[in-house]
């Protein structure tokens, strides 16, 4: 009599490839959505610190405004004056912090009764550093 049909030990091999595929696959996934929730939570304190540097940012302005003068410091950012070359004029500038490699940077041209915003934008801080490791043809022999 001959038997027909699987046997029980090609069944388990079957099974146990089949537990290995998704073992792989699922550490896989989890690999992904946890480099996925780092790249999230690092753009979510970038965005936290944005609006925090933002709301300094303007109370810095309030404070500078409310002066007689333009004060060196104001909450501990130094302000710096400097000249506009294309609008001719003396403008009042400052760093805030927004997270260690980047900075709110202001630039106020102040009147007495008004302000101009003339700048108003994060900054890296980070020094660029070329990266001239690979040789690459710059088109000349």
């Amino acid at each position: 009599m001959s038997k027909s049909g699987i046997g029980v030990g090609s069944a388990s091999i079957v099974l146990v490839f089949a537990v290995l595929c998704l073992t792989v696959f699922s550490l896989i996934t989890y690999v992904v959505a946890q480099n996925e929730k780092n790249v999230v939570d690092v753009k979510a304190s970038l965005v936290t610190g944005y609006y925090e540097a933002d709301a300094m940012a303007e109370q810095i302005l309030m404070d500078i405004l409310a002066a007689d003068t333009v004060p060196a410091s104001v909450r501990g950012v130094d302000i710096y004056a400097g000249w506009d070359e294309e609008l001719g004029v003396e403008t009042t500038f400052f760093y805030y912090p927004v997270t260690n490699v980047k900075d709110l940077f202001v630039n106020l041209y102040i009147r007495d009764d008004s302000f101009d915003i003339l700048s108003w934008r994060m900054e890296d801080t980070d020094e660029w550093v070329i990266d001239d490791s690979i040789n690459v043809w710059d088109g000349e022999s």
